[in-house]
């Protein structure tokens, strides 16, 4: 790959990784609750999974959504189920800053990997990056290897940015009215990104 493409390539990578969708609305409401360094591990189960996308996409598994569009449908139906019920428990949770007594837990390595299985977002970049700047012939999996790794060094500081932004606002929250509204607010942006699926 060339230097042009891969500058355009990590030019995509920014924009895609570091808009809001709902891996940077629930690391918002992750970084609030439990913190920036107790949400890295779900920032790395975003950049694993998107990783893994990248190459399963680049090994054909794009064309099953092309061929098969129900298949499409059952995972948007799967996603929006799995995204009112994060934007639930969002909502509805509890602070581990101010309330000791709450099981909550931020979201996993595997976790933050697996939802991108199920985040449409997630799906759109991998298979518009694989679609738009791989090459043909022998470089291609070249140029597959080069988006993958692009992709982990520009998301992982653009989704980081949200987690650390998260953080300054639970410093600020220093009432358990006033951490009731902003998950309830984080719950409901969450839902909100039933749009990015439909």
């Amino acid at each position: 790959m060339d230097l042009q493409l891969m500058l355009s390539v990590a030019m995509f990578a920014i924009v895609t990784s570091g808009t809001p969708g709902p891996n940077n609305v629930m690391l918002t409401a992750s970084g609030a609750n439990f913190g920036y360094w107790r949400t890295v591990p779900h920032m790395i189960g975003i950049v694993l999974g998107i990783l893994v996308m990248n190459l399963l996409v680049a090994a054909g598994l794009g064309v099953i959504f092309e061929q098969y569009p129900p298949v499409q449908q059952v995972l948007k139906v799967l996603a929006s189920a799995y995204l009112v019920y994060l934007a639930w428990k969002i909502a509805t949770a509890k602070s581990s800053r101010i309330d000791s007594e709450t099981d909550a837990r931020p979201m996993s390595v595997v976790g933050g990997a697996l939802f991108q299985f199920l985040n449409p977002k997630a799906w759109m970049m991998v298979i518009t990056a694989i679609g738009s700047f791989t090459l043909g012939g022998d470089s291609y999996w070249v140029s597959v290897m080069a988006i993958a790794v692009i992709f982990m060094l520009m998301g992982f500081p653009c989704i980081s940015m949200w987690a650390a932004f998260g953080t300054v606002v639970g410093r600020l929250l220093s009432s358990p009215s006033a951490w009731r509204w902003f998950n309830l607010v984080m719950g409901l942006m969450t839902a909100g990104c039933l749009a990015f699926i439909w």
